[in-house]
């Protein structure tokens, strides 16, 4: 048995391939257009092969998915768990979680997907700003 994909739908393409591309860094391995059923399907990984997210996007839907229990978050190991908050912290993602520990954090996506974001290799060395960071909102 091979894991390939979870998926998330998603109201704003633009605005989620804006996050999970240019903001975290994944790529786009594939997309499908569905113009019989109204909906895209777009995969993403953190490189071609590896298992990826399905993105659904249904054309003209403006209800806002509600978020389940049943489903906890998607996570992904990053190089350096600092320079990433930066870097998403300078886009405008909001930290709800920092680094204060040098090894875990989380963000939302723009449909409220809780990405849990894992340093690889085990904790860097705790720093400021994340040590003093107060959680913001839910993850």
């Amino acid at each position: 048995m091979k894991f390939l994909h979870a998926m998330v739908r998603v109201l704003d393409l633009d605005a989620s391939l804006d996050f999970y591309v240019n903001k975290l860094g994944l790529v786009e391995t594939k997309r499908s257009d569905y113009p019989e059923g109204k909906f895209t399907l777009i995969y993403l990984a953190t490189e071609p092969g590896a298992p990826e997210v399905e993105l659904t996007h249904n054309w003209g839907s403006t209800e806002t998915y509600s978020e389940g229990r049943n489903f906890g978050h998607l996570a992904f190991e990053v190089d350096n768990i600092y320079q990433l908050c930066e870097k998403l912290q300078q886009a405008g993602v909001v930290i709800n979680r920092p680094p204060r520990c040098g090894h875990m954090a989380f963000v939302k996506s723009p449909d409220g997907i809780s990405i849990e974001l894992l340093q690889k290799g085990g904790a860097l060395p705790v720093q400021e700003p994340w040590l003093s960071m107060e959680n913001t909102g839910s993850w």
